[in-house]
C-alpha cells in the first residue's frame, strides 16, 4: 500500500517550513494541496512556496492552470493520486483543502457532482440559496459556509439530478482510507496563531499583494472566476469598485483567515484522524517526526 503524509493544520501554522524539512530527511516529493496555488501568477495572496524555499525538493501541483481556467477538488483527486502511484516510496501532501484531502485519500466519489452549472440559479441570493439547502439537505448545509455559492449550488444540483440528498451519498461511501496514510497536524495556541495570521497579511501587503491582483485584472481574469474565490484575493473586489481602502481590504482578508484558520480546525478535528502537535515546542516538534519515522520503518 503506498504511503501518504499529510502536513496539515490551519492557515500560517508552519505548514509549508515542516514539510520541507521531513521532505528534505526522507528525499519524498510534496504535492501541495491547496486549491489557489494551482494557478500561475497567484503567489503572494496564497502564501504559495518559493523557488528558494523549495529548494532541491520536488513539488507537484503547483501553477498548473491559468486564472481563468476552474479546477475542481475532483481534479485534485485525479491528479493527486497520480502522483502518489507515481511514488516509489511515499509522498507528503502539504497543507490542503479539507475536502481535496478527503476526496484524495478516501473512497470518494465525484460521479453524482461533475454536471454541476454555476448559473443554474442565477437571480437567487446566497443568503436564499443557502436557506434552501437547509431545509433540503440541513447535514450537507451544517458543512458548507453560507456564502460557498458554488458549494451550496453543487449539493442543490445533485439534489434535483438523482434525487438524493447529497449527505446520503457521502454516508453512503464507506470512508475507507486508500493509502497508508500518516496525518501530522500543526498548532499552536491560538491567540499565537491569530498574531502570526494578521502579521502575514501584512507581509503580503508589503510583498505587492494589491500589484499582483492589479495584473491579474489586466490580464482579464475577474472576481468571477473561481481563482479569484480565495480567500487574499476576493476581498480586493470593493477595493477595485471604488468602495473599500486598501486598509479596509486588508483587515478583510485578516478576519477572514483567522475565520478559517478556526473552520479548518473544526474540519479537520471531525474529519480526519489527526496527530497534532505544537510546532512551536522544539520537543514537540521532535516528537512528532519520531512518530513520523517509525510509522515509515513500519511499513516497509
Amino acid at each position: 500500500m503506498k504511503k501518504v503524509l499529510v502536513i496539515a493544520g490551519p492557515t500560517a501554522s508552519g505548514k509549508t517550513g515542516f514539510s520541507l524539512e521531513i521532505a528534505r530527511e526522507t528525499g519524498w516529493s510534496v504535492i501541495s494541496g491547496d486549491s489557489i496555488q494551482v494557478y500561475r501568477g497567484m503567489d503572494i495572496g496564497s502564501g504559495k512556496v518559493t523557488a528558494e524555499e523549495m529548494g532541491d525538493v520536488t513539488h507537484y501541483l503547483l501553477d498548473i492552470c491559468d486564472p481563468s481556467e476552474r479546477y475542481t477538488a475532483a481534479d485534485f483527486q485525479r491528479m493527486a493520486r497520480e502522483k502518489i502511484e507515481e511514488a516509489e516510496e511515499g509522498i507528503i501532501i502539504a497543507g490542503g483543502t479539507g475536502l481535496y484531502l478527503k476526496s484524495c485519500l478516501y473512497d470518494y466519489s465525484f460521479e453524482e457532482e461533475e454536471e454541476t452549472d454555476e448559473n443554474r440559479f442565477d437571480g437567487i441570493s446566497d443568503e436564499d440559496l443557502y436557506k434552501i439547502l437547509l431545509e433540503k439537505d440541513p447535514e450537507q448545509a451544517e458543512k458548507i459556509h453560507p456564502h460557498n455559492r458554488r458549494r451550496v449550488v453543487r449539493s442543490l444540483t445533485i439534489l434535483e439530478t438523482t434525487g438524493r440528498k447529497q449527505s446520503e451519498i457521502i454516508a453512503a461511501q464507506e470512508h475507507k482510507m486508500l493509502y497508508d496514510t500518516f496525518i501530522a497536524g500543526c498548532t499552536m495556541p491560538r491567540e499565537v496563531l491569530y498574531e502570526r495570521i494578521n502579521r502575514r497579511v501584512r507581509e503580503m501587503e508589503a510583498a505587492g499583494l494589491e500589484q499582483e491582483v492589479r495584473g491579474l485584472l489586466e490580464k482579464g481574469i475577474t472576481f468571477e472566476n473561481t481563482s479569484m474565490k480565495g480567500i487574499g484575493y476576493k476581498e480586493w473586489k470593493g477595493y477595485f469598485e471604488g468602495t473599500m481602502t486598501a486598509e479596509e481590504v486588508i483587515q478583510e482578508i485578516q478576519k477572514h483567515s483567522r475565520q478559517f484558520a478556526k473552520r479548518q480546525y473544526t474540519w479537520l478535528n471531525h474529519q480526519m484522524p489527526v496527530h497534532w502537535f505544537n510546532i512551536l515546542d522544539e520537543t514537540e516538534k521532535e516528537e512528532m517526526k519520531e512518530k513520523i519515522r517509525k510509522w515509515i520503518r513500519e511499513s516497509r
